[in-house]
């Protein structure tokens, strides 16, 4: 028997609902920017659900019908602030040691000097949440999975446990407070502060190994 075809009033309609979905999506989205620049501005107070209905220009009501809690919206903007994050250069990472260090110190100090409200929002606020504290985890693995890229010739000349020692202190180097530290307390210029991160960088690299 063929197929008998759905009345019109019954018959899907898929780009009516694909709408509704962008416009979700995008509602979502836009609450969760909200979120990111209220935490970033902020901090480290965690915004209400109605200062980032205002922000964002919805009712509270569009808040939790998209995230159960504040607590689910905190996570969600961690991960949706990774998605922004400066990529790492991998198109420098095979160049000589000077550029490798210049271009992951430019890739890192921009990346701290958007994000630092929002980091210490997060870090001062993951005490109640498990994931928020997995997150900073992550994070901190992340910037020594980058360091380990871009300085695996040197790293290579070192055995193992050196080599896991030594990416720690760079991670702890460029960490988002150190650089803090460098613009907020000491007063250091954008340059100046990535001029110091890259000699203390070269000074604790080992040689780098001749080209095979």
């Amino acid at each position: 028997m063929g197929r008998t075809a759905l009345p019109a009033r019954l018959a899907p309609r898929p780009s009516r609902i694909d709408g509704r979905r962008l416009r979700s999506e995008r509602t979502k989205r836009l609450i969760l920017e909200a979120y990111l620049a209220l935490a970033g501005e902020k901090s480290p107070q965690i915004p209400t659900a109605a200062q980032i209905a205002e922000r964002a220009g919805y009712s509270v009501r569009s808040v939790f019908e998209r995230f159960p809690d504040i607590h689910s919206l905190q996570v969600a903007a961690v991960d949706h602030a990774l998605l922004q994050a400066d990529p790492m250069p991998t198109h420098d990472t095979v160049g000589d040691r000077q550029t490798r260090i210049r271009a992951q110190i430019e890739t890192r100090a921009r990346s701290c000097e958007r994000w630092t409200p929002l980091w210490r929002s997060f870090v001062v606020n993951q005490g109640e949440s498990e994931e928020l504290r997995q997150r900073v985890v992550d994070l901190r693995e992340r910037v020594v999975e980058r360091l380990e890229t871009m300085y695996a010739p040197e790293l290579s000349t070192l055995p193992a446990a050196e080599r896991r020692e030594l990416l720690i202190v760079l991670e702890a180097l460029t960490d988002i407070e150190s650089w803090a530290r460098m613009r907020e307390f000491f007063g250091l210029s954008f340059e100046a502060a990535c001029a110091a991160w890259a000699q203390s960088i070269d000074r604790l690299l080992p040689p780098t190994p001749p080209a095979s």
